[in-house]
């Protein structure tokens, strides 16, 4: 574990190989983990709530392919607000346009970057120009397609 990982959390190496099992496969079961790593069932349940309520697992989720459910094009949109002051009340809109899958407040020359899902171009174009434009605050936007996802991981613990 490097030195700022764990921010004086109690984790252990015990907890990283968990982690680390769960990470690949989110559905692999306790038992399984607990045969492999030579503890009891018992063991992995406990060590698994205290890191839930440490706040290190924030959930658990189930992965679908935008793509195989119609949605074919993925987008990163540079945003530009008027004012920075403007950020919370734009953000409490963009929460509401279901086809933004991620959001970042960030520096450089968007005050926002986000991902966003659509079906086609004129999805697209209408999730931007009836959606996205709409929204208080936002002076303008920057898309960008995206042809192909070259890499997509969570963070290794090894």
């Amino acid at each position: 574990m490097s030195h700022k990982k764990a921010q004086n959390l109690e984790i252990d190496n015990l907890d990283i190989q968990i982690l680390s099992i769960l990470m690949k496969n989110a559905t692999t079961p306790y038992t399984e983990i607990a045969k492999d790593l030579i503890v009891s069932g018992g063991t992995i349940h406990v060590r698994m709530k205290k890191l839930e309520e440490m706040g290190v697992i924030k959930g658990a989720n189930l992965e679908v392919d935008p793509q195989k459910l119609g949605y074919d094009i993925t987008a990163f949109l540079g945003i530009y607000l008027e004012k920075g002051s403007q950020y919370n009340e734009a953000v409490k809109q963009l929460k509401e346009i279901k086809e933004i899958v991620e959001l970042h407040y960030t520096t450089g020359e968007w005050s926002i970057f986000a991902k966003i899902v659509c079906h086609d171009t004129n999805h697209l174009r209408e999730v931007l120009n009836e959606n996205i434009q709409s929204v208080k605050g936002i002076q303008r936007t920057e898309t960008f397609i995206s042809l192909e996802e070259s890499i997509k991981r969570q963070i290794t613990l090894d």
